[in-house]
């Protein structure tokens, strides 16, 4: 791994792999840079790839305390070493980050975003008491049972989808990390400023899922009429996590608008 410094000081890790232009991966809640697993091999075919660890997780540190502006300011730091020409590629919650980041780098060259979260119109993106029921089930020492109830209710994710994230690499990773899903509940007070992410002139992938909640597409409908350089592709039949279900399905999205 290598790391980076962000703005505040804290180190943000990375594993480097694969050649070509560079391309930076920014994996979503709980997890590491070892979600990006069952995709990565073809990826690292076209990319010099850099897989981060976002802070509080794998080789990343940390900060006492936790402002989702820092995480904004972490992968730029990763784009800005990655140098002039990077693509960037964020999931969920690193979607939202690597969005933000966008706005914060001049070294940017395509920008995809696999659902980000955050609320439309005034809808809530988590169902009421969900925070405390997880901090309760943390409290009592069940990570497994934490895990699975914020992905089924925060991501609404399928029998199928829980039995790919289990099997996949990361998992004993999602349960080491499990405790920093409380504090990404940060992105329900994303302010959606359309003005703002009109100043945004990358080329942007905006992935959705066909069988996803609303509650994860609607924010892709929202960048889609701000962005000005924005296009949506939908992958039939997946949810939130296609790398794990769909791997073929979504690199190809992904390369298809990437390579162009």
């Amino acid at each position: 791994m290598e790391t980076v410094r962000s703005k505040d000081g804290t180190a943000i890790a990375f594993e480097r792999s694969g050649s070509g232009p560079p391309l930076v991966l920014v994996h979503g809640t709980t997890a590491d840079h070892t979600r990006w697993a069952p995709v990565l091999p073809e990826l690292e075919r076209h990319f010099t790839v850099l897989a981060m660890d976002r802070r509080g997780r794998g080789g990343s540190g940390d900060s006492e305390t936790y402002d989702i502006e820092r995480e904004y300011e972490d992968v730029a730091a990763v784009v800005d070493a990655a140098g002039p020409g990077t693509s960037l590629l964020g999931h969920s919650y690193g979607a939202l980050c690597s969005l933000e980041a966008a706005l914060r780098t001049p070294n940017l060259r395509k920008l995809v975003l696999y659902e980000p979260p955050f609320p439309v119109d005034g809808i809530e993106i988590y169902a009421p008491g969900l925070e405390a029921r997880l901090q309760a089930l943390l409290d009592a020492g069940d990570r497994e049972a934490m895990l699975t109830t914020f992905f089924r209710e925060a991501a609404g994710a399928s029998e199928q989808e829980m039995a790919a994230l289990k099997a996949a690499p990361s998992w004993q990773a999602r349960l080491a990390a499990a405790h920093t899903a409380l504090r990404e509940f940060a992105d329900a007070e994303y302010v959606f400023d359309a003005g703002r992410i009109a100043n945004l002139k990358v080329p942007t992938l905006l992935l959705v899922g066909g069988a996803s909640p609303p509650s994860l597409t609607r924010p892709s409908a929202m960048l889609a009429a701000a962005l000005p350089e924005a296009r949506v592709a939908v992958m039939p039949g997946q949810g939130h996590t296609a790398m794990n279900t769909a791997p073929d399905l979504f690199v190809r999205e992904v390369l298809s608008f990437l390579t162009a």
